[in-house]
């Protein structure tokens, strides 16, 4: 009786171990295609910048003067925020990407 028991939880533990590793790996390639998608907006001007993706909903300039536009959204109900840095000449030269997938 306790083989049967002792093979039932490491059944159910390996179940559980297994189907958290499929998780991450599936959100470790949608976090991986958004950060695709975002390098490919890393040149872009201010105005093709908001043409991909809208009005920023906060903007304000960093320690280094640079222009920050923030743009957040919310998915499933977890909130998403991409930050994009603008060179003096609005050109974007940097994204961070929070949350998103």
């Amino acid at each position: 009786m306790n083989k049967l028991i002792s093979a039932l939880i490491s059944l159910i533990l390996l179940v559980l171990i297994s189907g958290c590793t499929t998780i991450k790996q599936k959100t470790d390639a949608i976090v991986k295609k958004e950060n695709e998608k975002l390098s490919k907006l890393i040149g872009s001007s201010l105005n093709e910048l908001q043409m991909n993706l809208g009005k920023p909903d906060e903007d304000f300039k960093n320690e280094k003067g640079n222009l920050v536009l923030v743009y957040n959204t919310k998915k499933y109900g977890i909130p998403c925020e991409r930050r994009f840095e603008l060179s003096s000449n609005k050109i974007v030269v940097g994204f961070m990407s929070n949350g998103c997938f």
